[in-house]
């Protein structure tokens, strides 16, 4: 697991390659197999391999989402706010067992925040997204994961990168 972790680096440039669908089931069921709180499990996951679909949630803020317009495969993480009130959190472990899962597949990953973002001076990233996806009014949506096979190489992380005066043993 350290390895994996170590390793894991946000990819944003995608080969042109397809991800199989044997690896799409696989992170999927590793998304579905996240621990949520009371295992409520509000979260749900929307598997977007159209690229024209890609192309408009590329879209879905200002800055920085561009890149999902060349990646093969997104995750949209959504959740029913209604069913547990710590939704943000539940998505987001699901958000990260989905990057490791990719990672140890081979494949790059990147999350893009969409909660509290903006698509426009008046319009938030989360209601493009529901718009184009129509998605209910009811859930929310926290982030998209574009994953790929990597078109960049990233190094690992060494534990010189590690800021270990952020850790405090028994009181701050």
């Amino acid at each position: 697991m350290l390895n994996l972790l170590m390793n894991r680096r946000s990819i944003r440039k995608y080969q042109t390659k397809e991800v199989e669908q044997e690896k799409v089931e696989q992170i999927i069921k590793s998304a579905l197999l996240a621990p949520s709180s009371r295992t409520r499990r509000p979260w749900e996951f929307i598997v977007v391999t159209d690229k024209e679909l890609l192309q408009k949630l590329a879209q879905c803020k200002e800055h920085s989402a561009s890149f999902l317009a060349e990646a093969p495969l997104g995750v949209v993480v959504i959740a029913n706010s209604e069913v547990c009130d710590v939704w943000v959190e539940d998505c987001s472990i699901a958000a990260m067992i989905i990057q490791l899962t990719a990672q140890s597949l081979g494949l790059g990953s990147c999350w893009i925040q969409v909660r509290k973002r903006f698509y426009d001076q008046t319009q938030k990233s989360e209601d493009y997204v529901k718009q184009v996806l129509s998605i209910p009014d009811r859930y929310q949506v926290e982030c998209i994961i574009s994953i790929g096979y990597p078109a960049e190489e990233k190094s690992a992380y060494s534990d010189n990168d590690l800021a270990y005066q952020k850790v405090h043993y028994n009181s701050f």
